[in-house]
C-alpha cells in the first residue's frame, strides 16, 4: 500500500502548470475577496508578516502514504509583495523541508530557505528569500510525527473494520503541521489541490472535486479539488478513508463510511431546510454546496466548519434527530466565522458567539420558540458553570476579548466564547428589536465578508449602525462589561423553558423519595433528560440511581449526550453497573467534550485515578492529539 517515490525534484513544473491551468480556466484567481486594507494587528500565534507579503492561492499536491503515516507535500504559493521586499515569513511545525524554488514568468529557479527556533505551540518560522518580482514561492516538503493536525486511523479504528483513514483537524494553529503556510485567520486564500490515495479509498476536501478520480499506475487514484472562495488556514481540511455519499438536497449531501451513511442520510434530513431558513435570514449561501462528513469516533470536537465539507461526530446520530443542532452550528459557521473570521484568537468570540446566536434563530424557525428556548437554558447553565470555575483562578478567561499571548488558542476554546457571546448578541436584539437587528446583522455579514474582522472592528461597526455614538446608551447596555469584563453582566437576558422547569421539579420529585415508575417522561426530549439529570442531587444514593435505571435503561442508552450525563450522575453516587459501559465509552469515544468531564469525575472516585489512568493508557492511541493533550494535563500523565 506504500506510495510510490513520485514526488521528485524537477517533477513539480509540469503537474504544477497542470493544476494551474485549472485555475486560470475558471477564473477562480480573478474572483479572490479583497480584504481589509492592510493587517492593523499582530497575530502573537503567527510567525507571518502579512503586512509585507501575503499568500494569496495554493496549488497544493499531496501524496498520502498509509504505510509510512506522511504526507508528502509540494506548495506553490502565489504572493503579493506590494513593497517588493525580499522575505517571505511562514509558519510550520514539525515539517520536513525538502526544496524551496521561486516562479517567475514562466521561469523557476531555486531559493534559499531557513528554519527560526523551534517554539513550544508554535513550531519554527520559515523565511524564504524572494526577489521582488517573485510570483510563486514552490515548497517540497514532508508531514512527520509531529504533525498533530493529522490522525492516522487503523483499519480496526474506522466503523466499516476494512480500510484505514486519515482526517486533519487544522483550528486553531494545527494547519502548519501539514502545510508550510501563513497560519493565522487574518490571511485568506484560494487553492486548488490535487492528492494521491490508495486506489480503494476516497479523498474529500473543503473545495469543490474537479472531475472523477484518475486511475494512476500501482494501484493509486489522483483527486482533483478547487477552491474558488478565499478562507483562512485553519480552514484548510481533508479526509481519506472508505467513503460513501448520500444527497440530502440540491446542494447538500452527507459523507460516510459505507455503514454509516444511511443513517447519517436520515439524521441530517433538515439541511436544506437549515441552508433555507438561514437564507432567509442572514443572505445568500455564497459557498456553493454545502456538505458533512461524518468521520470516525475519534474525532475530537462535535463538528468543524471547513466550508463546503463540514466534518461531524457520529456522536450526534441519536437516531431521533434530537442532536441536529450541531448541523445548524457548522453551517451557520457559513456566515459567522467561515464568511466574516476573527482576526486572531483572542477575538474568537467573533466565530463562535455569533454562530450560536445564528443557531438558535434557526432552531427557533424550524422547531419553535420552546425548543429553542430549552436550548439556551441548557447552554446557559454550562456557561455559569464554566465562568464559576474560571473565576476562581483565570478570570480574564470570562472575558469576550480575550489575551492569549504566549497560550495555546485552545485555551480560549471555552463556553465564555460560545455561549457569552451569543448572549451579549441576544441582548442586542432584546434592546433593538429583532427587525433593526437583523438588518444590522445582514449589513454587517455583506459588509466584511471574506474579510477578517476584531473585536474593536465590530464594536465600531455597532456603534456607527446602532448606537449612532450614543455612549449613554452603550453604557446602559453594559457594552464594555460584556466585552471587557469578567462574568456576567446584570442585564443578561431571562431564559425562559417551561418544560424544562417541569424536568426540574420532576427531579426534585424523584430526589426526595418519588419513585422512577411514577416520573411522567412521555415525550421527553434529550434536553429534557440532561436538564432532569443535571438537576439530580450528588448526594444520591446509588439504589435510588439503580430504580431510574431499571425503569428507563439509561445506561443502555444509545444517546452519547444523555449517556455521558447518566455517567457523570452516576460516578459520586458509586453506581457500579456503569462501570464497564464507561470504561467501553471512554475507549470508544474521542470527544473531548464528553472525555474531559467523565476522566475528571472518575478520577475523583475512591481508586478512580489509578482506573481512570489504566484505561487511559489504552484508548490514548485512539484519541486525536487535540485530545491527547487535554487529557494528558487531567490525569498527570507522563509518557
Amino acid at each position: 500500500m506504500g506510495a510510490p517515490k513520485r514526488f521528485v525534484q524537477g517533477r513539480l513544473p509540469g503537474l504544477f502548470l497542470l493544476i494551474c491551468g485549472l485555475v486560470f480556466a475558471s477564473g477562480c484567481a480573478g474572483r479572490q475577496p479583497t480584504g481589509p486594507a492592510g493587517f492593523p494587528v499582530k497575530d502573537p500565534h503567527s510567525f507571518s508578516r502579512p503586512a509585507e507579503v501575503s499568500v494569496t492561492h495554493l496549488t497544493l499536491l499531496l501524496d498520502v502514504d498509509f504505510e509510512t503515516r506522511t504526507i508528502k507535500g509540494e506548495a506553490a504559493w502565489r504572493i503579493r509583495n506590494p513593497g517588493g521586499v525580499r522575505e517571505l515569513w511562514l509558519d510550520t511545525r514539525g515539517l520536513t523541508i525538502r526544496r524551496v524554488q521561486l516562479f517567475e514568468d514562466g521561469r523557476i529557479s531555486e531559493g534559499s530557505f531557513s528554519l527560526g527556533e523551534r517554539k513550544p505551540l508554535l513550531g519554527q518560522s520559515l523565511l524564504v528569500r524572494i526577489e521582488p518580482g517573485t510570483k510563486e514561492v514552490l515548497i517540497a516538503y514532508e508531514t512527520t510525527g509531529e504533525a498533530d493536525a493529522l490522525q492516522w486511523l487503523a483499519a480496526r479504528q474506522t466503523a466499516g473494520k476494512k480500510e484505514p483513514f486519515l482526517f486533519t483537524q487544522s483550528q486553531a494553529i494545527l494547519a502548519r503541521t501539514w502545510l508550510p503556510c501563513q497560519d493565522t485567520p487574518a490571511v485568506r486564500f484560494t487553492y486548488t489541490a490535487a492528492v494521491e490515495v490508495p486506489g480503494s479509498l476516497s479523498a474529500v476536501m473543503s473545495a469543490g472535486r474537479k472531475g472523477d478520480p484518475k486511475e494512476l499506475p500501482g494501484g493509486r487514484k489522483r483527486f482533483l479539488f478547487e477552491m474558488p472562495q478565499a478562507i483562512p488556514s485553519y480552514l484548510m481540511a481533508l479526509a481519506v478513508g472508505d467513503l460513501g455519499f448520500r444527497p440530502l438536497g440540491r446542494r447538500s449531501g452527507v459523507y460516510a463510511e459505507p455503514a454509516v451513511v444511511e443513517s447519517a442520510a436520515w439524521e441530517f434530513a433538515d439541511t436544506e431546510k437549515m441552508m433555507e431558513a438561514c437564507e432567509e435570514l442572514f443572505g445568500p449561501y455564497r459557498w456553493g454546496r454545502y456538505d458533512i462528513l461524518v468521520l470516525p469516533p475519534s474525532f475530537p470536537f462535535g463538528g468543524m466548519e471547513n466550508p463546503r465539507l463540514t466534518f461531524a461526530t457520529p456522536t450526534i446520530l441519536a437516531g431521533d434527530r434530537s442532536l441536529v443542532a450541531l448541523v445548524a452550528h457548522e453551517l451557520a459557521h457559513s456566515w459567522s466565522g467561515n464568511l466574516v473570521t476573527n482576526a486572531t484568537w483572542d477575538d474568537f468570540w467573533l466565530n463562535e458567539g455569533f454562530t450560536v446566536y445564528l443557531e438558535h434563530r434557526i432552531m427557533e424557525r424550524l422547531y419553535g420558540k420552546e425548543y429553542d428556548e430549552m436550548l439556551a437554558r441548557l447552554g446557559l447553565d454550562e456557561l455559569s458553570e464554566t465562568i464559576q470555575e474560571l473565576l476562581e483562578d483565570h478570570p480574564a478567561d470570562t472575558h469576550l476579548k480575550l489575551d492569549l499571548d504566549g497560550r495555546d488558542p485552545d485555551d480560549g476554546m471555552t463556553d465564555v466564547a460560545y455561549e457569552k457571546g451569543y448572549f451579549f448578541l441576544r441582548m442586542l436584539e432584546d434592546a433593538f428589536g429583532r427587525e433593526r437587528w437583523d438588518i444590522f446583522l445582514r449589513s454587517y455579514f455583506d459588509r466584511f465578508s471574506f474579510q477578517p474582522m476584531t473585536t474593536e472592528g465590530f464594536l465600531a461597526f455597532l456603534d456607527k449602525g446602532l448606537l449612532a455614538g450614543d455612549r449613554t446608551l452603550a453604557k446602559k447596555l453594559r457594552i464594555d462589561e460584556w466585552v471587557y469584563g469578567p462574568g456576567l453582566p446584570a442585564n443578561l437576558p431571562l431564559v425562559r423553558s417551561e418544560a424544562l422547569k417541569k424536568t426540574a421539579a420532576a427531579a426534585g420529585y424523584f430526589a426526595a423519595g418519588l419513585g422512577a415508575e411514577a416520573l411522567k417522561t412521555d415525550g421527553w426530549t434529550t434536553h429534557e433528560w440532561l436538564h432532569f439529570l443535571r438537576h439530580l442531587p450528588a448526594g444520591l444514593a446509588a439504589d435510588r440511581l439503580g430504580d431510574l435505571d431499571r425503569v428507563f435503561g439509561l445506561t443502555a442508552s444509545k444517546n452519547s449526550e444523555i449517556l455521558c450525563q447518566w455517567f457523570l450522575a452516576a460516578l459520586p453516587a458509586g453506581y457500579s453497573p456503569v462501570m464497564k459501559p464507561l470504561e467501553s465509552f471512554l475507549v470508544n469515544v474521542g470527544r473531548r467534550k464528553f472525555l474531559s468531564p467523565l476522566y475528571r469525575e472518575l478520577a475523583k472516585t475512591p481508586g478512580g485515578l489509578k482506573r481512570a489512568r489504566e484505561i487511559y493508557a489504552r484508548a490514548r492511541p485512539g484519541y486525536h492529539p487535540v485530545a491527547i493533550g487535554t487529557l494528558d494535563e487531567i490525569l498527570g500523565w507522563k509518557d
